[in-house]
């Protein structure tokens, strides 16, 4: 997974934390910039003095696309870094080197070390969650699995959240904010499956999940502008997180009591048993033993996961469809044919493959994030072409560049919306051009043991919900307006915050 932010301002108190963090940062950066890993003998895109690094790294920080696109240029199919404040990141690109970064055990290539390097979860999400992450199974496993069985009610979730958040009138057009309707919608869907109905719909439950994921980015972020030997001090003086926990758990502490008492009474089957994500966490060996603040923290790390990753992907799906009106009608008579057959599933959804390569295509053009597949190095690690990357060392795909060449995909810079489904028919492999398939020339869902593990619940939810806009509504852009442009910090990519998109009724 990956994710954005907007600058932050600063929470109160953290002023205090600069003043008393002012007179040793300069020391430490020093410090930690004569430390870091050598890596002489990868190319360097900018500056490879230190100081002319971390002069390269604020650049970096406002131009990432630029200096990025500019490296691929130069060193396409071979590494070459750039300066991140006072780290080096390794950039890759080309199939070999995507391969070996994609075979890499997490025992050498590690994605949640670099996670947490870049974003601090650990002060945010809590070190067990980090550490012990024995929801990711559960994600992988017990949530692909109930898909076909929870197809419906993610489907009923959508319809009802559209209707009551849009609360159209007549067939007026209404403006409305795109990212904000969609988080709802989005919190709502992601919801119905994690912590099940009422609470789904509670909307102090709902304000607080948006809010959450808002400042877990927040709060990492400006963590981040500190040396990790400051981090604890500058922990002390956010409130909001642990705040947003203890709300979370006045709502998840009654449900999980009385569900503990079902188990202890009946075991893990009774009449009625809640088939939701926070059962199977606690039917879980180790979940059945958590406190009440661990599973809070689990069901808000998924929560978090869901409502950034695809509140930002379908907020870009829905900026490039009322920017392009035009491919409404086709992606409606895919989806009306093959309702009309199939009814609303999971096998009807995959049979929808302009659907799934809109989505696709407009991942590629505006992601979330201008690298992808982020790891660092647990161990001296060697890509196939002898290049080593010495332990400690932050490496990523230069994914945004791949997208952009037009030696990888034709009439690169385009939006092609039916790009992939006529892949699709091209060489009648459909797999292979599906959202969540990973392959070595898309990344937006990682790659090998890190691809992301709810890629296939984040594909049914955001297919249905494009299938049921398509179907349900007309939407345009407001009068003169062009498609809202992407924020860009560093190597993040967020959709327009503000931007607003009109919607009415469809009319038949």
């Amino acid at each position: 997974m990956y994710w954005q932010f907007q600058v932050p301002a600063l929470p109160d108190g953290t002023h205090v934390v600069y003043g008393l963090a002012g007179i040793v940062v300069a020391a430490v950066v020093v410090a930690k910039l004569s430390k870091r890993p050598n890596l002489d003998a990868i190319p360097t895109v900018g500056s490879s003095t230190w100081l002319g690094s971390w002069w390269a790294g604020i650049q970096f920080s406002t131009r990432a696309a630029d200096v990025l696109q500019d490296g691929y240029k130069k060193h396409k199919g071979t590494p070459f870094k750039v300066a991140n404040g006072y780290h080096w990141r390794v950039i890759v690109s080309g199939p070999q080197l995507v391969e070996d970064v994609r075979k890499a055990s997490k025992d050498e290539l590690s994605f949640i070390e670099a996670a947490n390097d870049t974003m601090n979860l650990e002060y945010t999400l809590g070190h067990d969650t980090l550490h012990n992450p024995y929801h990711i199974p559960i994600v992988r496993l017990q949530l692909t699995r109930n898909l076909g069985i929870l197809c419906l009610d993610i489907r009923d979730e959508i319809v009802t959240a559209f209707e009551e958040t849009l609360d159209l009138r007549g067939n007026e057009w209404k403006s409305v904010p795109a990212l904000q309707t969609v988080q709802k919608v989005v919190s709502r869907a992601s919801n119905r499956i994690f912590v099940g109905l009422p609470l789904g719909r509670n909307p102090d439950w709902m304000d607080l999940n948006v809010q959450f994921s808002v400042d877990v980015i927040k709060r990492g972020v400006l963590i981040g502008r500190f040396p990790k030997v400051l981090a604890p001090l500058v922990v002390r003086f956010m409130t909001s997180v642990p705040g947003s926990v203890r709300r979370a758990m006045n709502h998840l502490g009654p449900i999980i009591e009385e569900r503990r008492k079902h188990l202890d009474e009946y075991g893990k089957d009774w009449a009625d048993k809640p088939n939701d994500f926070l059962s199977w966490l606690m039917d879980n060996p180790e979940g059945s033993k958590s406190s009440i603040k661990d599973l809070t923290l689990r069901i808000l790390f998924v929560t978090f996961a869901a409502i950034h990753t695809s509140s930002n992907s379908f907020t870009q799906a829905l900026y490039d469809l009322a920017a392009n009106p035009q491919y409404i009608q086709p992606l409606r008579e895919e989806v009306e044919s093959i309702i009309e057959k199939d009814g609303w599933s999971k096998g009807a959804l995959a049979k929808m493959h302009k659907v799934d390569s809109f989505l696709k295509e407009s991942q590629r053009v505006e992601g979330m994030a201008c690298v992808g597949m982020l790891r660092k190095a647990m161990q001296n690690f060697t890509f196939s072409d002898g290049t080593v990357l010495p332990k400690g060392t932050l490496v990523a795909i230069a994914s945004q560049a791949t997208y952009l060449d037009n030696e990888v995909y034709d009439n690169a810079e385009a939006f092609d919306p039916f790009r992939f489904a006529n892949m699709r028919d091209e060489d009648g492999d459909g797999a292979k051009h599906s959202l969540v398939s990973p392959n070595l020339e898309y990344f937006a869902f990682g790659q090998g043991i890190h691809a992301c593990p709810g890629r296939f619940f984040a594909a049914i939810e955001l297919k249905s919900m494009l299938a049921h806009v398509v179907l349900s509504y007309d939407v345009k852009l407001e009068d003169n307006a062009t498609r809202p442009q992407s924020l860009r910090s560093g190597i993040h990519i967020a959709a327009h915050p503000t931007a607003r998109v009109m919607f009415r009724k469809r009319a038949h």
